[in-house]
C-alpha cells in the first residue's frame, strides 16, 4: 500500500497544490475572521454593536460564497482550474488592502468583505477541483506519426489533424472511404473499455486519491496554524514598533494582502500544464460549441462542447445517478457543518454554561476575554483539542481510506466510521451539564473525549468525501450511442462481395471523404466526459457544504435559544446519521447487485 499515490502531475505541481492552494485557501479566511473586529473598532471607529456588525458581515460572506462557489467551479471547466485559483488569490489580496480603507461599515466594509468572499470561494472550490488533475491522463502524441497504441497493438491517431493509418484492412490501402476513415478496428471494438484497461499494461490504472486527500486535509489544518501563528500576531508586532493601533491593523492587512498576491503569482507559474487542462483557457469563456476546424478534424467527439447549463445540470444529476458523487456531496455537507459546530457552538455552549452558573460578571459592556476569562480559556482549549485531532488524523484517514479502497469490499468504511464517531461525539457533548473537565461535577471529564470524537468526525468527512468525489470524477464516461459502419475483414482477399455489398461499396467509395457532422441532441449527463465536469462538481460540493453551514447556524442557533444548548449538536448528530444511512444503503445495494450478477 503506497503512502502517496502515483501522480501524472509533476512533483512541482503537486507541491504547489499542497503548499500553495490547499494551505493558503484557509489561512486568509482564518486571518480575516479573527481580525475583522479590530477593523471595525480601530479602523472604522465603531465601538458599539460590534458583535452584531461582525455577525452580519460573516452572514453576508457565507451567502456570497454560497452562490460564488458553484459559479467558480462552473467557470473552471471552461478557463481551467489554474486560472480560477490565480484569480481568486488576486481578488483576496486586493480585497484585504481595500478593506482597511473603509470609513464606514455600510456599504464600504460590507463590500470589502463580499469581495473577499468571492475570492475565497474561488480558492476553496479549487482545492477540490484541482485534486483529480493530479492523476488525470495527459494527451499523448508521438513525434513521428502522432499515433497511440491501444489494445492489441493497433495504432490509432491521437492527433486530430493526422491522417489515419490504413492498417485496418488491405483494401483501405487502395481506397479511403468515410466509413473506413472513422472506423475502429474490429478487435478493439469488440472489447469493452473495462476489459481493455484491465488487460493492457500500456493503459495504467488510475491511482486512488484518498491518500492525497488526507494530505490536503493536513495542509489545510497547517494553513490555519499559519494564520494563527504568523498572520494574527502582525498587528501586535507593528504596534510594538511605535505604530498607532489603527495603522498597525492596516499594515498587517497590507502585508497579508501582498502575501496573497505573491501566492497567486507562484500558483500561476507552477501550475501551468496540469494534466487534463490542455484545452482550457480564457478563450473558452464564451465558447459553447465546436468550430468548423473541430468539425473537420475531430471525429472522436460527436457532441459540441457542453454549455454552462449542461455542465450544471449534469453535475447535479450525477448526485442522483452515481453513488460516489452523491456520497461526496453529502460528505461535504456534513464536513462543513461539523467545522461550524466545532468553531461556533462549542464556545457558545461553554459560555452559556458559565453564564447559567453565575461564573461570569454581569457587565455586558465587557469583552468575554475580560468578563469571563475561564470560559474563554476553556472554549479555546476544547476547540484546540478538536482541531489538533483533525490535523493529526488527516493523513491517517487518507491512508486508511486508500487502503480500504484497494480492498474494494469495504471502501466506504472510513466514511461510515467518521459518521459513527460524529454521532457519539455530538450526542455526548450536547448532553453535558458541565463542559469543564477541571471544575465542578465529574460529568465534565467526558468533554475532552467528546471534542476529540468531533475532530475525528470532521476530518473523516473532509478527507473521505474528497477521496470519494475524486473517484467519481475519475470514472470512465460511456461512449455516446452510434451506429457503427459495416466492418471489413482484416484479410479480405478470400471474401467475394455480393451484388448488394458491391453496390453499397460503390456508393460509399464515391461519397465525400469527410461528410458533414449530423445534427445531434445535446449531450446527456452520462455522455459528458467527467473531466469536463470536475470544476462544476467541485462547485456543487462547496454549495452542499454552504447549505450545511446555513442550516446549522440559523436553525441550530434558534434551537439553542428556544430548546436547549445541546440542540445544535443533536442536529449535527442527525446529519452524521443521514450520512451513515447513505453509506449503508450504497453498500447493501452494491452487495445485492454483485450477488445478482454472480447468479446470472
Amino acid at each position: 500500500m503506497r503512502t502517496f499515490p502515483t501522480l501524472t502531475a509533476t512533483k512541482l505541481q503537486a507541491a504547489a497544490y499542497l503548499l500553495g492552494v490547499a494551505l493558503f485557501s484557509i489561512s486568509f479566511l482564518v486571518f480575516l475572521n479573527a481580525s475583522i473586529s479590530f477593523v471595525v473598532t480601530d479602523v472604522v471607529g465603531r465601538k458599539h454593536g460590534v458583535g452584531d456588525v461582525v455577525g452580519t458581515l460573516g452572514f453576508a460572506d457565507e451567502l456570497v460564497a454560497l452562490v460564488a462557489c458553484p459559479l467558480w467551479g462552473l467557470l473552471s471547466d471552461k478557463i481551467g482550474v489554474r486560472n480560477v485559483a490565480v484569480t481568486g488569490y488576486l481578488i483576496i489580496g486586493v480585497s484585504l488592502m481595500l478593506l482597511v480603507q473603509s470609513h464606514n461599515v455600510y456599504p464600504q466594509l460590507l463590500l470589502g468583505r463580499m469581495g473577499f468572499s468571492i475570492g475565497g470561494a474561488a480558492c476553496s472550490t479549487m482545492v477540490t477541483a484541482i485534486l483529480p488533475t493530479m492523476t488525470a491522463e495527459r494527451k499523448q502524441t508521438t513525434t513521428a506519426e502522432g499515433t497511440q497504441t491501444y489494445g492489441e497493438g493497433i495504432a490509432t491517431s491521437t492527433n486530430p489533424s493526422a491522417r489515419h493509418s490504413g492498417a485496418f484492412s488491405i483494401s483501405s490501402e487502395v481506397t479511403i472511404t468515410p466509413a473506413r476513415y472513422v472506423q475502429r478496428p474490429p478487435n478493439l471494438r469488440r472489447r469493452s473499455t473495462k476489459r481493455r484497461f484491465a488487460t493492457d499494461p500500456a493503459m495504467p490504472k488510475k491511482s486512488d486519491l484518498s491518500q492525497l486527500a488526507g494530505y490536503v486535509g493536513m495542509f489545510t489544518g497547517i494553513g490555519a496554524l499559519v494564520a494563527v501563528g504568523i498572520f494574527l500576531p502582525l498587528p501586535v508586532k507593528f504596534s510594538g514598533k511605535g505604530v498607532a493601533q489603527a495603522d498597525a491593523v492596516k499594515d498587517s492587512f497590507y502585508t497579508v494582502g501582498t502575501v496573497s498576491i505573491v501566492v497567486a503569482i507562484l500558483v500561476a507559474l507552477t501550475l501551468r500544464g496540469l494534466p487534463g487542462e490542455e484545452d482550457k483557457g480564457f478563450h473558452k469563456l464564451f465558447y459553447t460549441g465546436r468550430s468548423t476546424e473541430d468539425d473537420t478534424h475531430d471525429s472522436t467527439n460527436p457532441y459540441p462542447t457542453p454549455t454552462y447549463y449542461q455542465l450544471v445540470r449534469s453535475a447535479i444529476l450525477l448526485g442522483f445517478t452515481d453513488s460516489r458523487i452523491a456520497l461526496g456531496y453529502l460528505g461535504g455537507f456534513v464536513a462543513r457543518a461539523s467545522s461550524v459546530g466545532i468553531s461556533l457552538f462549542i464556545p457558545l455552549f461553554v459560555n452559556a454554561y458559565f453564564i447559567r452558573e453565575g461564573l461570569c460578571t454581569d457587565d455586558p459592556s465587557e469583552d468575554i476575554k475580560s468578563s469571563c476569562k475561564r470560559a474563554y480559556t476553556l472554549a479555546s482549549m476544547l476547540t484546540g483539542f478538536s482541531q489538533l485531532t483533525a490535523l493529526l488524523a488527516a493523513p491517517l484517514f487518507g491512508y486508511f481510506n486508500g487502503y480500504m479502497a484497494e480492498k474494494g469490499q469495504l471502501s466506504y468504511l472510513p466514511l461510515a466510521f467518521g459518521a459513527i464517531t460524529g454521532i457519539i461525539g455530538c450526542i455526548s457533548f450536547g448532553m453535558l451539564d458541565n463542559p469543564d473537565p477541571f471544575h465542578g461535577s465529574a460529568d465534565g471529564k467526558g468533554a475532552i473525549l467528546a471534542v476529540i470524537l468531533l475532530g475525528f468526525s470532521q476530518i473523516s468527512a473532509i478527507v473521505c468525501s474528497l477521496g470519494v468525489l475524486a473517484k467519481g470524477i475519475q470514472a470512465s464516461t460511456p461512449s455516446p450511442p452510434t451506429t457503427p459502419p459495416n466492418e471489413p475483414h482484416t484479410v479480405p482477399e478470400t471474401h467475394e462481395p455480393g451484388p448488394e455489398e458491391a453496390e453499397a461499396q460503390t456508393a460509399t467509395e464515391t461519397a465525400p471523404l469527410l461528410s458533414p457532422v449530423p445534427e445531434t441532441s445535446p449531450p446527456s449527463p452520462q455522455q459528458i466526459d467527467r473531466a469536463q465536469l470536475k470544476g462544476t462538481i467541485a462547485g456543487v460540493y462547496s454549495l452542499a457544504g454552504g447549505i450545511g453551514i446555513l442550516l446549522l447556524t440559523k436553525l441550530g442557533g434558534i434551537l439553542f435559544d428556544k430548546r436547549s444548548t445541546g440542540a445544535p449538536f443533536y442536529m449535527l448528530a442527525g446529519f452524521n446519521a443521514i450520512l451513515l444511512f447513505a453509506v449503508m444503503f450504497v453498500f447493501i445495494g452494491q452487495r445485492v447487485r454483485k450477488v445478482t450478477v454472480s447468479d446470472v
